[in-house]
């Protein structure tokens, strides 16, 4: 069984997508009503899960969403700035906060833990995801779930974050945002990107930049049996198709054994 006594992780300097308020707050509407937050709800009602730890929550779209169905759900994340937005928001006093990464987790006998939004692609060294992994593992009970998403690696999505590709203006609360992604460097199964943000307003020049961690289907499997749990599905879609190589998407569900 993974040990219990476990080091607080080190995170990776959080990118300003977290941390500057301005961007903080357009992050709902960037990335608010979404596939994958209806897939992680049935899932939660499929599996009966009553309690919930929602791992780098963000501002809690989900989280109050699974409060609001009558779930016990503790929203965790790093960014201050992020769970402050959440903790404003209508629905958040039925959600319990902290602000924490994995190593804050108690031994909460949580039923199920999700890590959504591709969290899992943040922690870039073996060892930072695999401690993560174990933190859950000590968090829920025995037979408990953990589940979340990565990108396949074989499908080469980060092609298509290019200027041409992703290039929009949305309106903000500062005034219009353009804002466009592009691709800086690939190499051992990292992807470093430069997010470009242009205030029309004010002409502020904002870059934000993020690495990526982009796991092969064997080495998460693999690290999630290192971590004590049995993959129980993968899924290649929100509808849950089963994952097959071509696809962008692998939805892992597993159970603590």
């Amino acid at each position: 069984m993974p040990e219990r006594n476990l080091p607080h992780l080190d995170l990776p300097h959080l990118d300003l997508h977290y941390v500057d308020p301005r961007l903080v707050a357009q992050y709902d509407t960037d990335n608010g009503e979404r596939d994958d937050l209806a897939y992680y709800a049935a899932l939660a009602a499929d599996l009966n899960a009553r309690q919930i730890i929602d791992l780098g929550c963000g501002t809690g779209f989900l989280a109050r969403r699974l409060a609001a169905a009558g779930h016990q759900v503790w929203g965790v994340d790093p960014a201050p700035e992020m769970l402050a937005y959440a903790q404003k928001q209508p629905g958040a006093e039925r959600v319990v906060w902290l602000n924490a990464d994995a190593g804050g987790l108690g031994d909460w006998q949580a039923d199920l833990a999700v890590m959504t939004g591709n969290v899992a692609q943040v922690f870039l060294e073996d060892g930072a995801w695999l401690a993560t992994l174990r933190h859950l593992h000590a968090a829920l009970r025995p037979g408990g779930w953990v589940a979340f998403e990565s990108r396949n690696p074989l499908a080469h999505e980060w092609e298509d974050w290019t200027p041409e590709k992703t290039r929009e203006v949305t309106p903000t609360a500062s005034g219009p945002l353009e804002t466009w992604l592009e691709v800086l460097d690939v190499s051992g199964g990292r992807v470093h990107i430069r997010g470009r943000n242009i205030f029309q307003a004010t002409g502020e020049h904002l870059d934000v930049h993020s690495t990526l961690r982009f796991r092969t289907f064997d080495e998460i499997a693999a690290s999630l049996g290192q971590a004590g749990f049995r993959v129980q599905d993968v899924y290649g879609d929100w509808q849950r198709t089963p994952f097959t190589p071509p696809r962008r998407l692998m939805a892992f569900v597993a159970q603590r054994v």
